[in-house]
């Protein structure tokens, strides 16, 4: 296996080429349509990735934020490169040994998705020939770039794809490797490197879509297939994994078809509609009631080779299906699920002999009210069939939850690039380096051991926090003289926790939030065990921690009313405690924990149950005999 990583990390600065806010908002001031076409490269000729999302036909419609920008509408030219920006660039170029280039040349990267009002993206080289090191194990860095991220989609319709100009233009630094890792797990660990060298520079962004790893995987014997926008770091090794497994799939039903002499034959495909005028029920049922077509595609020696192969849910229907998906159908029926679908075992016999074919033979029918759509997704699943006898063809394909994938679009290539007209090229002396290196950030390994010498934490413990991005906090939060731990676990354990908000946003608290819990845990007004509450109602929209401490109802016992409350529960049971001695604690410590609900630190409860415990016991072993119970 071969695994290359680019890793997308959104900076913590303004815009790249215009000056206007880089912050996310759901308030709209209105909308504009647009359609896209492609253009020609550098070298005049088109990208197939770009041709292949032209054919779509989809409009755009375009959401502006409260600010008008006309940069991001395509109405103006860009302004200069963001200094700040290619500063943070140069800084990790440093930081990965990479070589500066002398001058930074903005390029169009020609995208027409929809993700750009423009039809391209602009990009720029920064540094190539980097390297990092993890395990002991040296991963080439091939380049750094700096780019405008694509802006946010909202929605998506049959025709036309919503967009919000929100997202479009923050800054966004790829960094890519070169494909010498091996495994998902190595994948991962790569990344998460990549990812603590990029916070390292105090200027990356958080939250939900801020960091995207791009995966390009392949197997001997495949192809390379590009896993685009995976966002969970913990899943990295699920999606690469997947995908090795897909293509050894692939590559054993390949061999297959070889043996058979199997191949796509040419012309046009046949209507069988005329068949399927009766059927009720399925999904061809709908374009036999509306007089639609219902095209069949043969495909000698495919049959039994369609469906899930043994050992796996990849199978081979499912890549037909996603090339009709990709221009607007629901999917397709093949050979090898019939009869079912309405499909009865006499109409699937008298399709086999429509079309002539032999035992050995499979079969697609692809369905739409619209002949030309139709039409043009038979021609996919045909052009598909036919690489399926070649092996693997290369692609791009979407990250689903579940850690499949499906098909995107073709994989882009060289002849999408040309330069960018309007900013001129940008020269990086030697002087501004010298500056940057001057400043470097600490790096990763060296922050992990400083601070698990300094504070005497787990090395796993300061690792969460090193790569978790939360260092900076746990530095700032300790500094004012909180205990190390207890800000440890906030940061690693409690915030983590917190359910994201209704809108799907992830719950930041603020370093003064955070300090003034750690100060009400401190001080005794709060238990630890209650932070995690509190937490949950300034999630909830609790205005401050007062407001928060008080909606949760945590505030309000003393260490007199612990004591009392404790000592109250033991003498209800005391019976209990006569007849287990000390093996009464555990029953008890849950009683009183319902009580306590996170109002006294959880320690400080089993101090005061033990001595109520040992009172109890101690009355009784004083005394005098014969007396009762």
């Amino acid at each position: 296996m071969k695994v290359g990583l680019e890793v997308h990390q959104q900076l913590l600065t303004g815009k790249l080429f215009c000056r206007c806010p880089a912050e996310l908002s759901d308030e709209t001031g209105g909308s504009f349509v647009r359609r896209l076409r492609p253009s020609s490269g550098e070298d005049r000729r088109v990208d197939a990735a770009a041709a292949f999302e032209a054919s779509r036909g989809y409009s755009f419609r375009y959401e502006t934020g409260p600010v008008d920008c006309l940069v991001e509408m395509d109405e103006e030219p860009p302004r200069p490169l963001s200094e700040e920006a290619l500063d943070v660039a140069l800084t990790l170029a440093l930081l990965l040994d990479a070589r500066p280039v002398d001058e930074v040349e903005v390029m169009r990267k020609i995208v027409v998705d929809g993700s750009n009002t423009s039809g391209f993206q602009r990009t720029a080289l920064v540094a190539v020939d980097g390297a990092i090191e993890v395990r002991g194990k040296r991963h080439e860095i091939l380049s750094i770039c700096l780019e405008e991220d694509a802006a946010r989609k909202v929605r998506e319709g049959r025709d036309e794809v919503v967009y919000r100009l929100d997202r479009l233009g923050i800054p966004l630094v790829e960094i890519a490797t070169g494909p010498d890792i091996q495994s998902g797990p190595e994948a991962r660990e790569v990344a998460e490197e990549i990812g603590a060298l990029v916070r390292a520079t105090g200027r990356a962004r958080r939250g939900i879509g801020a960091t995207r790893e791009d995966l390009n995987v392949s197997i001997e014997g495949g192809h390379r297939i590009e896993i685009k926008g995976v966002q969970e770091l913990r899943k990295i090794s699920e999606y690469v994994e997947g995908e090795g497994g897909r293509q050894r799939a692939l590559l054993a039903v390949r061999d297959e078809l070889r043996g058979r002499g199997a191949a796509v034959p040419p012309g046009a495909p046949t209507d069988v509609a005329a068949l399927f005028g009766s059927i009720s029920s399925g999904p061809l049922s709908a374009a036999a009631r509306h007089g639609g077509p219902v095209l069949a595609l043969p495909l000698p020696g495919f049959a039994g080779l369609l469906g899930p192969r043994p050992g796996t849910e990849e199978r081979l229907g499912r890549e037909l299906a996603e090339q009709a998906r990709a221009v607007g159908l629901r999917g397709l029926v093949h050979s090898d699920e019939l009869p079912g679908y309405g499909v009865t075992s006499e109409l699937l016999a008298r399709v086999r002999s429509e079309l002539g074919l032999a035992d050995r033979d499979g079969f697609v029918l692809i369905a739409d009210a619209s002949p030309e759509r139709a039409r043009t997704a038979i021609r996919r699943v045909a052009e598909r069939a036919g690489a399926a006898v070649e092996g693997i063809p290369g692609e791009t394909r979407d990250p689903l939850p579940d850690g499949r994938t499906r098909y995107s679009r073709p994989l882009p290539g060289r002849h999408r690039m040309y330069p960018e007209t309007d900013i001129p090229p940008i020269p990086i002396p030697d002087a501004r380096l010298r500056r940057l290196r001057s400043g470097l950030p600490e790096r990763p390994a060296a922050r992990l051991a400083r601070l698990e010498s300094q504070h005497g934490l787990s090395r796993d413990l300061v690792r969460q926090l090193v790569y978790g991005g939360v260092a900076d906090s746990f530095e700032t939060l300790t500094a004012r003289g909180h205990a190390a731990a207890m800000v440890a676990r906030l940061l690693v354990q409690d915030v983590p926790a917190v359910p994201a908000r209704s809108d799907g946003t992830a719950f930041e608290p603020s370093l003064e939030q955070l300090g003034q819990i750690l100060s009400a845990a401190s001080r005794g007004r709060i238990g630890k065990e209650g932070i995690p509450s509190v937490l949950r109602a300034l999630a909830s929209g609790s205005p401050d921690v007062d407001s928060a401490i008080a909606t949760t109802g945590l505030e309000g016992l003393s260490p007199d009313g612990l004591a009392s409350l404790v000592d109250r529960i033991v003498r209800n049971q005391a019976s209990m405690v006569r007849a287990r001695g000390g093996e009464a604690f555990s029953p008890l410590m849950g009683d009183v924990m319902k009580e306590v609900r996170g109002r006294r630190d959880g320690r400080e409860v089993a101090d005061e149950l033990r001595k109520a415990i040992a009172r109890v016991l101690g009355e009784t072993s004083s005394a005098p005999p014969g007396a009762g119970t």
